[in-house]
């Protein structure tokens, strides 16, 4: 009895999806639920997994294909237990014939010596009295033997790796290798979703720094209760999600969208985290962020992060969001300014967190700065309200106590 491996229902908006890689081979069992294939769509990896037990009997859509919802990926088979008998090739030792030792003078100890080792007496120098074959001799002879081989292998096989770097520094000056592979559904979505921002929205970047050696301070004084007690790490990111929430409620136009001639004010505040995969960028949403503690916030970012390098991330997980926030810091970028993620209106870029020499109360002093950048569309959004926005986040970063107290 055959079963059908079927591509299943897609999600909205989605109409086809690429086979990327399958998991097993004909002719491999497989176990029902057990992940036989990874379809690729231009937003999420999605499992199929076997429908039951049995034996992968056919593929019928390889890799790089395109196929829909409803297609027959593969036919399983029964698992009758059997197994393929390997021959076993029989081959027969020929041991050579040891050399027999010449009948030069030698002891019974060394005859047998000799024996073992295939040796003949007339091979050996004895040292003995009137030429006697001393156990010692046969022993210093073995040695020399076995120096000789040994240095003329290493030779050999220096000899081997001299020439083998020589061809391959010659194939680099006379060739220029080239590769050429198809743009994965994920890689051509982002780039469809970059020109459209750079084409359809009137984008403006504003640019500020942030002190963050309060924000430090208070990690370094609790980092190891939070995690004690909430079972995560504290990070940085939970403080500019919390400060951008609260600056998002200050000014909507920020936290708001272009639809057609209407713009839309968003009552509730889905943020999104870009984040990095083997697949390229994506952007999981923290949905309702201004309900979440700064702990919740850390769970749900460690948790993105994770099903992001394992492809895990679903549809509902990245569809949507408010406002955007990324960080280029973890990769040392210094300062960058983001692309907007449309159809929202604005996005926060942080960067690397380096000590360098600022002017604090008349003095010079060293601290721990970030460069912040928000870029926005100057459609929806005015230079005043963002520049004021920018400050508000670092105000609130600056001093945390704000965020508490709702300054």
């Amino acid at each position: 009895m055959e079963i059908e491996v079927k591509v299943p229902q897609l999600p909205e908006s989605i109409a086809d999806a690429t086979v990327a890689a399958w998991h097993k081979k004909p002719g491999e069992r497989v176990a029902a639920d057990e992940n036989l294939l990874d379809l690729e769509t231009d937003k999420v990896v999605l499992e199929v997994p076997a429908p039951a037990d049995g034996v992968l009997r056919e593929i019928l859509a390889k890799e790089g294909e395109t196929v829909v919802a409803g297609q027959v990926l593969a036919r399983l088979g029964e698992d009758t237990g059997a197994t393929q008998p390997q021959a076993e090739a029989s081959q027969e030792s020929v041991v050579p014939p040891a050399k027999k030792p010449s009948s030069s003078p030698a002891g019974p100890a060394v005859r047998r010596l000799l024996e073992a080792h295939g040796l003949a007496a007339d091979e050996i120098q004895g040292s003995g009295r009137h030429g006697r074959i001393l156990k010692e001799d046969v022993l210093t002879h073995i040695d020399r033997q076995e120096s000789s081989s040994t240095s003329s292998a290493e030779q050999t096989v220096e000899t081997e790796a001299e020439q083998a770097q020589n061809e391959e520094n010659q194939a680099v000056r006379t060739e220029r290798v080239e590769k050429r592979v198809p743009m994965t559904r994920l890689r051509a979505r982002i780039a469809e979703r970059l020109l459209q921002a750079q084409h359809q929205t009137a984008s403006l970047t504003t640019f500020n720094e942030v002190d963050m050696q309060a924000v430090i301070d208070m990690r370094r004084r609790y980092c190891e209760r939070f995690e004690e007690t909430h079972g995560v790490r504290l990070g940085f990111m939970s403080f500019f999600i919390v400060a951008a929430v609260e600056a998002l409620k200050r000014f909507p136009a920020v936290n708001a969208s272009i639809d057609g001639d209407d713009i839309v004010y968003h009552g509730y505040f889905d943020i999104g985290l870009a984040v990095s995969s083997p697949r390229g960028l994506v952007v999981p949403i923290l949905r309702d962020a201004d309900l979440m503690s700064m702990a919740e916030i850390e769970r749900h970012i460690s948790d993105y992060a994770a099903r992001a390098r394992d492809n895990k991330l679903g549809l509902e997980d990245i569809s949507g969001g408010t406002f955007t926030l990324s960080n280029g810091g973890v990769f040392g970028s210094l300062l960058s300014t983001p692309i907007l993620n449309p159809p929202q209106s604005a996005i926060l870029g942080m960067h690397k967190i380096q000590e360098r020499p600022v002017a604090v109360d008349g003095e010079i002093l060293i601290r721990p700065m970030m460069y912040l950048a928000l870029s926005y569309d100057h459609r929806l959004i005015d230079g005043r309200e963002a520049v004021q926005f920018l400050v508000t986040i670092k105000e609130f970063i600056e001093d945390p106590a704000r965020l508490l107290l709702a300054l």
